[in-house]
């Protein structure tokens, strides 16, 4: 047998023998395919030219050394995919080693910077937004059918999960941008801005519904006007430790439009599962509650360099740390700790239909496979 031959037979056994690790006892085990932003980026941006990185210390302090995810530990996707029974994290797209039998499991095409409209972000200069995620996607799921044929891919898709976490960027990094956010608030309302995002977000969550995406799980917007990079530059907002208000009031106008969206794409589309996420009630829900939850702190980045709140420069080599993380609901400016992550994705695992709605993860996982 030639090389080459040689070299085809070991990937197809390689294949094989994922297919069939990922169907023992009659537990179907899915892939995971991650969509979204820097909450659930798992090192996309490495690869790229982009101002919004994380691949250097201190991020990455609890993972043991940094990836790219921009927090201290594991992202909230990471956690959901370990209680799933998924093997190893999810890999980014774009890393050189997410090929061949390794794609079978999911992909992670999250990307720091990147929204649902495709000029949020352009302050971080390379970013992958949704649009182009949905595409590098359509060339995983290429590469899989050439492995598998159309019929099976048909059938790995509509088992697998797919999560979608993303739209913060579209207001913290464009409606909300410190230097454009008056004049374009006063040229676009923020009806129309948030119809703007719905209108995008429907043709985008279709789109990959064509692709053979069946069990779909949209996070909302959580309660930006509440992390530290919004209490510093909103200071008589936040005078009282308080959040901001109208960041927050953005994210709910967003979320009560999504929430109807998922509602509709659901009733619409055959055979679709969409479930909606409540991030922001949840995360709200630590931030005032904290201390139940065994935090020390619910305002302040842990790791920080600037402002009251730690909230004007981004982690880096030069931050401060705090001694302990799992006591700080936030890492940084933006992003939450390991801790609060595990917070959030065991809610979404488990949590009743205030956390996520109509079904939770596990009942999601545990529903009648399509056929």
């Amino acid at each position: 047998m030639g090389n080459l031959s040689f070299c085809v037979l070991c990937q197809l056994l390689g294949v094989v023998i994922l297919v069939g690790s990922r169907l023992c006892l009659g537990k179907y085990v899915p892939a995971n395919f991650v969509f979204g932003d820097s909450l659930v980026d798992a090192g996309n941006n490495n690869y790229i030219f982009s101002l919004s990185k994380a691949n250097f210390a201190p991020n990455g302090i609890d993972f043991g050394m940094p990836t790219g995810r921009f927090t201290n530990g594991r992202t909230i996707v990471d956690i959901v995919g370990q209680e799933i029974g998924l093997i190893g994290f999810t890999p980014p797209y774009l890393a050189p080693t997410t090929t061949g039998a390794a794609i079978l499991q999911g992909v992670n095409y999250a990307s720091g910077g990147g929204g649902i409209l495709n000029y949020t972000g352009n302050v971080f200069g390379g970013r992958i937004n949704l649009d182009a995620q949905i595409d590098n996607f359509a060339n995983t799921r290429q590469e899989i059918i050439s492995k598998l044929g159309e019929v099976e891919v048909k059938k790995l898709f509509e088992n697998a999960v797919f999560s979608v976490t993303i739209g913060s960027n579209d207001f913290i990094n464009n409606y909300l941008t410190p230097y454009v956010s008056k004049l374009e608030q006063n040229l676009v309302p923020p009806e129309s801005f948030v119809g703007a995002m719905i209108s995008r977000f429907r043709i985008q969550l279709t789109r990959l519904y064509d692709m053979g995406a069946r069990k779909i799980i949209v996070a909302n917007v959580g309660p930006i006007g509440c992390i530290p990079f919004q209490r510093d530059i909103n200071p008589s907002a936040a005078a009282g430790d308080g959040c901001a208000d109208f960041p927050n009031q953005l994210a709910q106008l967003f979320n009560a439009q999504l929430r109807a969206l998922l509602t509709q794409l659901g009733a619409n589309l055959h055979q679709s599962n969409f479930i909606y996420a409540d991030v922001y009630h949840i995360v709200n829900d630590i931030i005032q509650n904290y201390s139940s939850y065994g935090f020390a702190n619910a305002n302040s980045a842990c790791c920080r360099v600037g402002g009251r709140f730690g909230g004007l420069i981004p982690c880096g080599p030069t931050s401060k740390v705090c001694e302990d993380r799992s006591k700080y609901v936030f890492w940084d400016p933006f992003h939450p700790t390991d801790a609060a992550n595990s917070i959030i994705a065991m809610r979404l695992v488990d949590g009743d239909s205030a956390d996520i709605w109509p079904i939770n993860i596990r009942q999601l996982m545990r529903s009648k496979p399509l056929d």
